[in-house]
């Protein structure tokens, strides 16, 4: 056996793969900047809301849109009165609450009963799209606009589902039970549907981390920033998901998801596509992209909005365990929902959706992370070879740190400028002093964890692993 030939062999190989993760790395790069800038004309460009719930409320009271909040809740016994008393009092003229106790192995349903005197009832259910059976139902003796159904265990998008075919509203809000809607959030998410036409479809609006806020009987008192570094690292990757992303994506009508966390919709097109899907992990995704995928094939003109000035309050996983299960799972339902619609990718009759949207999410969900994550090893191999040259090597540290930590920059400067959500000088640092530091170690730890969810999705295993939280009360 020849080995200078074998050797050989081997190098040009590995230039080879070097040279397509360079590729890669550089092509995602460039969208981030495309997003960035987008993001920046948007919200230089956009008409600014209303400065004040009481102003919208001036402005809209008399002609806001009756709206049912979903809230899916399972073994939320600790926490679930609280969290629904700051539904019930969210400032929204015509609002109806419908928690959805998902089979829950606690007391969940015993600690509705006593919270909120509630009483069996019957309550017709409009449309079915659950898989599961439904219980029993509840209203309040204090709380008129509140009802709880109790049903079998069948997962999140079966217990929202639920929901939907109790609903009688022209919009649904979908929240998670342990989320918290700042108080002007229903009025917000509205508005567009007020000021529209019947082509709005769906609205998504920011999710911000509430790990070290002061969160007091399920309302939002004090914001702040954690001392942990885990959940500070994902305040910087929410800031760049929802104020660049989300806005850039949204401003050229190629939005794809809208948090589980909270997102309201249009209830008649909810039926009409069957309400979400039960056999995914990334519900929330799936979902949207089949109202594209509806709303083009049916022909009828349609939009799809993203209003950063809806914030919501959620918990991030405190440690690198709950972060594997969460990013694991995320990148398993991307994936399923690119499989569930692959017909739509680069396919013209789907616009600008099959054409940029879908794509985009083929960069980042299917080939960006095994290759930026092989680019760690084959980008040094080459340079060590000799084969490529260690300039090269360092541009690829460059693009993957320095320029992360730019786009971070950019997103932190837009969200001082446009939101100043960051509560001290001090604060706005620590997030600053995150968005370098995540670049050495948790870039790439999340990058493992995301090549699980891919081997997740091969395998195509259906369980749902559970994020453990540590809960609001506990800080």
């Amino acid at each position: 056996m020849n080995w200078e030939v074998v050797r050989a062999a081997l190098a040009d190989g590995i230039l080879a793969l070097a040279l397509v993760c360079l590729a890669v790395v550089i092509a995602r790069n460039a969208v981030s900047v495309i997003q960035l800038i987008l993001a920046a004309w948007h919200f230089a460009t956009r008409i600014r809301p209303g400065k004040s719930a009481a102003e919208l409320w001036h402005r809209y009271g008399d002609l806001t849109l009756p709206v049912s909040v979903i809230a899916p809740a399972y073994n939320e016994e600790l926490t679930i009165v609280d969290s629904v008393k700051a539904l019930l009092a969210l400032e929204y003229p015509h609002h109806e609450v419908i928690v959805v106790n998902d089979g829950s192995k606690d007391d969940t349903v015993g600690a509705l009963i006593n919270g909120f005197d509630l009483f069996e009832c019957e309550r017709e259910q409009i449309a079915v799209l659950q898989h599961t059976r439904v219980l029993r139902t509840f209203r309040s003796r204090k709380f008129p606009n509140l009802l709880v159904v109790d049903k079998e265990n069948g997962r999140k998008a079966d217990a929202v589902n639920t929901g939907i075919g109790f609903a009688r509203t022209p919009l649904v809000c979908v929240i998670d039970a342990d989320s918290i809607i700042e108080p002007d959030g229903l009025l917000r998410a509205a508005e567009p549907f007020m000021n529209d036409d019947g082509r709005l479809m769906a609205v998504g609006g920011t999710i911000r981390i509430a790990n070290g806020c002061t969160i007091e009987g399920g309302a939002l008192r004090e914001i702040g920033v954690t001392r942990e570094w885990v959940p500070r690292f994902q305040i910087v990757e929410y800031l760049r998901a929802f104020l660049t992303a989300r806005v850039a994506n949204a401003s050229i009508d190629t939005l794809l998801l809208i948090s589980g966390a909270f997102g309201m919709f249009r209830r008649s097109v909810l039926l009409e596509i069957g309400g979400y899907r039960h056999d995914t992990v990334g519900e929330d995704l799936e979902v949207v992209v089949r109202i594209h995928r509806y709303m083009r094939e049916k022909g009828e003109d349609y939009a799809v909005k993203f209003v950063p000035d809806i914030v919501c309050w959620t918990e991030a996983p405190v440690n690198l365990a709950g972060l594997k299960n969460q990013r694991a799972r995320w990148q398993q339902g991307a994936l399923e929902t690119l499989a569930a619609h692959r017909r739509m990718i680069f396919n013209p009759r789907y616009g600008r959706i099959g054409l940029v949207g879908m794509p985009q999410l083929v960069l980042e969900d299917v080939i960006g992370p095994p290759a930026e994550l092989l680019g760690y090893l084959v980008v040094p191999a080459a340079a060590l070879l000799g084969v490529l040259d260690p300039l090269i090597a360092l541009a690829f540290l460059c693009l993957t740190v320095l320029f992360g930590t730019a786009i971070s920059f950019g997103t932190l400067a837009l969200e001082e400028v446009q939101l100043r959500r960051a509560p001290s000088a001090r604060d706005l640092a620590r997030i600053g002093a995150a968005a370098f530091i995540e670049n050495f170690g948790f870039r790439q730890i999340n990058l493992l964890y995301r090549v699980r969810g891919i081997r997740s999705f091969l395998k195509k295993e259906t369980a749902w692993a559970a994020v453990p939280r540590v809960g609001f009360a506990s800080r």
